[in-house]
C-alpha cells in the first residue's frame, strides 16, 4: 500500500521561505509525475507546481512563477517545493498527488504566511 507524507510547513512571514517535503512509500517517485496542490479557505483547490516522470520537465501556475520551485531526490523518494519571498496569498493547505496504479493524495501540510 503506497501513501505520500507531506512535511515542512508552518508559519512564516511575508518575503520568508518554506521547503515542503513529500516522501512517497511503496512506489517510486521516479516512476510517475508528481503535483504539488494548495487548498485555501473558502478557496478551490489548486494545482502549482508539477514535476514529469522523467524529471526534467517542471510546471507552475503564473502565481507562484519565479518563486516556487519543485525537484525530486529519486534516492530519497521525495519530491521538494522550494518556495521563496511568500506572499500571504500563498497561505494554505499544500499537499502531493501523483497517480501509481491508483491517484494518490498526502495528507497535506498548513503553510501560513503571516506577519
Amino acid at each position: 500500500q503506497g501513501q505520500l507524507v507531506e512535511s515542512g510547513g508552518g508559519l512564516v512571514q511575508p518575503g520568508g521561505s518554506l521547503r515542503l517535503s513529500c516522501a512517497a512509500s511503496g512506489f517510486t517517485v521516479s516512476s510517475c509525475a508528481i503535483d504539488w496542490y494548495r487548498q485555501a479557505p473558502g478557496k478551490e483547490r489548486e494545482l502549482v507546481a508539477g514535476i514529469s516522470i522523467a524529471g526534467d520537465t517542471t510546471t507552475y501556475t503564473d502565481s507562484v512563477k519565479g518563486r516556487f520551485t519543485i525537484s525530486r531526490d529519486n534516492a530519497k523518494n521525495t519530491v521538494y517545493l522550494q518556495m521563496n519571498n511568500l506572499k500571504s496569498e500563498d497561505t494554505g493547505v499544500y499537499l502531493c498527488h501523483t497517480v501509481a496504479g491508483r491517484v494518490y493524495w498526502g495528507q497535506g501540510t498548513q503553510v501560513t504566511v503571516a506577519p
